[in-house]
């Protein structure tokens, strides 16, 4: 077993990365301070890992809730039902609550733990890789308002992180290659030499091969731990890790958070930072192409849809969070393995790299 840790002094936590950790009795016993807990879950992955997720929290009172699949239902009605759920159990303060499933479950879960009787513990058990690599760590939860992606949302950080990379075995491949999306932006913002073992492992991650999805989790884990342990609430390094979110965001939110996965609208907005940062002279046109490349050989999307508007991808780029005093701060790129955040680029450049990216 691979263990990590996020070090935020008394608030610390640990990251376990290992085949088959779900399927240990008792795992997570030693996380839950008190003896209630509500795993919260969806449809899809309830019948896979739901039994299992119960019995990682042997000795300990589980209840289970099980939602509706989707980012769609990653709003504040959804959220009530968590409530409604807890008061109804007559759960409190003790209650440590589990998120059993991807990014939408762990966001949902984590803020309702946030907001709870103003406050209640949680672990994260993420099942998709974009969840293992991305929004299980560091504490951002959320919800969606139909202006704007995570607009709604808190920083409340989990007690532990448990990665079982079994669960990947039974996850659509689809959203398996939208992870990858997340995996890349690590090396493209802060490792170019993971970003080059990315290359010449693509075929080996596509296969689900063992050894390097331990490998490329742990990787990512790794920065991103670092990351939040220096800026945990994102007022200075931490937003590197937003690298075509900006982007990303504006299609999920024109698409009503229906079509495409969060980690394809990402890749589509990595290459259009990347396209922007080469505009402005700072990324060579090389070093953009490998990215578009490597993103397009995992089988992501490189362009947005031609149906979103550049005017469209504007408006709603000008209500992200990292807007700040009316400009849109971006994340763009010097070189492969170094990312810099700016509001310091060409509006022109800007436009035009709406007007040519579908």
């Amino acid at each position: 077993m691979k263990q990590l840790s996020v070090d935020l002094g008394e608030r610390s936590y640990p990251i376990l990365i290992a085949q088959g950790l779900l399927s240990q009795p008792g795992c997570l016993s030693s996380y839950v301070q008190g003896e209630q807990v509500m795993i919260v879950t969806n449809t899809t992955v309830a019948p896979l890992y739901l039994a299992s997720a119960i019995e990682a929290f042997a000795g300990k009172t589980v209840a289970t809730l099980v939602l509706p699949d989707g980012e769609r239902y990653k709003n504040l009605d959804i959220l009530q039902t968590i409530y409604d759920a807890l008061i109804d159990g007559k759960f409190d303060r003790s209650v440590t609550l589990a998120a059993l499933g991807g990014g939408v479950i762990g966001d949902m879960t984590g803020f309702s733990a946030a907001t709870y009787q103003r406050g209640v513990d949680f672990v994260q058990i993420p099942t998709t890789l974009l969840a293992q690599v991305d929004s299980s760590v560091g504490g951002k939860t959320a919800v969606n308002h139909p202006r704007g992606k995570n607009m709604i949302g808190a920083f409340h950080q989990p007690r532990c992180v448990l990665i079982d990379i079994a669960t990947l075995l039974t996850l659509p491949k689809r959203e398996f290659q939208a992870g990858l999306a997340e995996v890349i932006k690590y090396g493209l913002i802060a490792d170019a030499e993971f970003f080059n073992w990315l290359e010449h492992n693509a075929k080996a991650l596509l296969a689900r091969d063992e050894s390097a999805l331990l490998y490329a989790i742990e990787k990512s884990c790794q920065l991103k731990a670092k990351v939040v342990s220096q800026d945990e609430r994102e007022q200075g390094a931490r937003a590197l890790l937003n690298f075509g979110h900006t982007f990303g965001h504006a299609i999920e939110t024109a698409q009503s958070y229906q079509d495409w996965l969060h980690g394809e609208a990402v890749a589509a907005g990595m290459v259009m930072a990347a396209q922007l940062s080469v505009r402005q002279g700072w990324l060579s046109p090389q070093d953009a192409d490998r990215a578009s490349n490597l993103l397009a050989a995992v089988g992501l999307p490189v362009a947005r849809p031609a149906s979103i508007t550049p005017e469209q991808m504007l408006t709603i780029m000008s209500v992200d969070k990292k807007v700040l005093d009316g400009t849109i701060r971006l994340v763009l790129l010097k070189a492969i393995g170094d990312a810099v955040v700016s509001a310091d680029y060409s509006r022109e450049a800007l436009q035009a790299t709406l007007n040519t990216a579908s």
